[in-house]
C-alpha cells in the first residue's frame, strides 16, 4: 500500500506546543499534510475568527487545506472551503450554509452516525476515538473493526482519528480509511517534516 503526507490529517491543540503556536502551524503547512484541522475548542468565536484568518494565511502558500471547526458563520466570513462540524451542530446547520463548503466533514461515533452526516452532504468524515489515547483517558477505543465497518457503509472518505502514530496508522488505511488525524505529533515535534516521514 502506498502512503504518503497527503493522508494525514493535523488536528491543532496550541496548548500542546513547545513553541509559538503559529510558528508550528507555519512547520506542518511546509511539510505539505492533506489539511490543518483549526480545532481550538476552548476559544470563544471572535477569539477563533482572528487565530483562523492568520492560519488560514499561513496555509495558503503551501497549498495545504484549512479546516475551520464548529464557527460556520466564521468560516463564510473568512471565505474558507472546508468546515467540520460535531454532528449535533451538523444537525442544525441550514442545507444553504452546508452547501457553502466545498470540503464538509463531521465527527462520527457509529455507524449510524457516519450515515446520517454522508445524507447531510459531508464529504468526509473522521471516526473514532480508534485507539488509546491521553485525550479520551479510560475511554475505551472503538477499535479498527468499527472503523472497517464505518468505511463498509459510507461511500466518502473517513479519516481514523485517536491514538494513531506512525506505528499504527497502516493498520488503519487496511481497515478502509482513507487516512488518519494526528495531534501530539505534529504539534510538538520541532521538525513536522522529519515526524511526517514516518509515516511513509
Amino acid at each position: 500500500m502506498t502512503t504518503s503526507m497527503s493522508d494525514l490529517i493535523c488536528v491543532t491543540n496550541r496548548t500542546l506546543c513547545k513553541t509559538d503556536f503559529l510558528v508550528q502551524i507555519r512547520r506542518i503547512a511546509a511539510a505539505a499534510p492533506k489539511a490543518i484541522l483549526l480545532r481550538e475548542k476552548d476559544l470563544p468565536e471572535e477569539e477563533y475568527r482572528l487565530l483562523a484568518r492568520q492560519v488560514m494565511e499561513l496555509c495558503r502558500p503551501y497549498h495545504v487545506l484549512c479546516i475551520l471547526h464548529t464557527f460556520t458563520n466564521t468560516a463564510m466570513q473568512l471565505h474558507a472551503d472546508a468546515l467540520h462540524l460535531p454532528l449535533p451542530l451538523l444537525r442544525e446547520t441550514p442545507r444553504a450554509k452546508r452547501a457553502c463548503f466545498s470540503h464538509l466533514g463531521a465527527s462520527c461515533h457509529s455507524v449510524e452516525e457516519a450515515l446520517e452526516a454522508e445524507a447531510l452532504g459531508c464529504t468526509y468524515l473522521t471516526a473514532g476515538h480508534i485507539f488509546a489515547t491521553d485525550c479520551k483517558r479510560g475511554v475505551p477505543p472503538r477499535g479498527l473493526s468499527f472503523l472497517q465497518e464505518v468505511c463498509r457503509f459510507v461511500h466518502i472518505p473517513v479519516y481514523a482519528i485517536g491514538g494513531i502514530n506512525d506505528e499504527n496508522w497502516l493498520s488503519a488505511l487496511h481497515a478502509g480509511a482513507a487516512g488518519a488525524c494526528i495531534m501530539s505529533g505534529s504539534m510538538t515535534h520541532e521538525n513536522p517534516a522529519v515526524y511526517f516521514r514516518r509515516f511513509i
